[in-house]
């Protein structure tokens, strides 16, 4: 966490941290209840496990609603400080019991750790990809951890964001954020609908390569230098409809030799993702 963002009055003040120790407690049945969709989308908030992940969170401008923090941290000194600059941007601290955490992380051994943040999502018309920029498109994904491991892959590979399409399983879910160990607060999120995204891609001028099994282009020999790029992945099972294979200017596959029929989503935009990224990713040669 940035020194400048830590308020110099240390830790919050007694009064402002309250001792939670009750399953029944109301603001714990709201908390257990970000597990559930519903209640994420009616809130318009999220749960995040780990001290490292909420100091990322900090340092990137989040701003938590409530922490919530396991009794034995009490004291420590990064706990208190996150527990402080809380407070003084308006927000809760809970210092609960292990059997609390427990109920609210559904893991029998919880991160010491967690907070409530607010989502963020740009709306797609907002979105304009500028030159060497590579955005990743995503139809219907349904596996969490699939979505977490891209959006964390996202961040590694320096991408701009990632265009969440239709039903695209929630971002926002605790297994997503968990699978992007801390990447969901760097990398921007955009929701469209599939007639969104087909509108959106006639005007944006960037090359959108869409990966499909009746690609007929190498994902190697495109390309991607000096210009915007849109990596556009279709679901696990069904892949691209055709409504949106159309749509790409290059339909890409990438090339095997074993048994396998298919790459595991995740997997094969990574694959993908770091080649259109290869130009500017060139690490300098060592001085002799």
């Amino acid at each position: 966490m940035s020194d400048h963002e830590i308020p110099r009055s240390g830790a919050a003040r007694v009064g402002q941290v309250k001792d939670i120790t009750s399953l029944s407690n109301p603001i714990v049945k709201d908390i257990r209840a970000l597990s559930m969709k519903k209640h994420r989308d009616e809130t318009g908030t999220f749960l995040a496990e780990g001290l490292k992940l909420v100091i990322d969170a900090i340092d990137l401008g989040w701003t938590i609603r409530t922490l919530i923090y396991a009794k034995a941290q009490r004291g420590k000194p990064q706990v208190e400080k996150i527990a402080a600059l809380t407070v003084a941007r308006g927000g809760m601290v809970l210092e609960v019991s292990e059997k609390v955490l427990t109920a609210i992380t559904r893991r029998d051994n919880p991160q010491a750790v967690i907070a409530v943040f607010d989502q963020k999502l740009a709306p797609l018309a907002v979105i304009s990809p500028a030159r060497d920029e590579t955005w990743i498109a995503l139809d219907r994904v349904r596996d969490p951890g699939n979505l977490g491991t891209i959006i964390r892959t996202a961040d590694a590979a320096g991408a701009s964001g990632v265009i969440l399409i239709g039903e695209t399983v929630d971002p926002f879910s605790m297994e997503t954020v968990r699978a992007t160990m801390g990447s969901v607060f760097a990398v921007p999120l955009v929701r469209a609908t599939e007639t969104e995204f087909l509108n959106w891609s006639k005007k944006a001028a960037a090359l959108v390569v869409g990966s499909h099994l009746k690609g007929s282009v190498d994902y190697r020999t495109i390309g991607y230098k000096d210009q915007p790029v849109v990596l556009l992945m279709g679901n696990e099972q069904q892949g691209l409809p055709d409504t949106l294979a159309t749509a790409c200017g290059k339909l890409a596959r990438i090339p095997q030799t074993g048994r396998a029929d298919s790459l595991n989503l995740a997997i094969a935009t990574g694959v993908m993702l770091f080649e259109a990224r290869r130009h500017l990713l060139e690490l300098d040669e060592p001085s002799a």
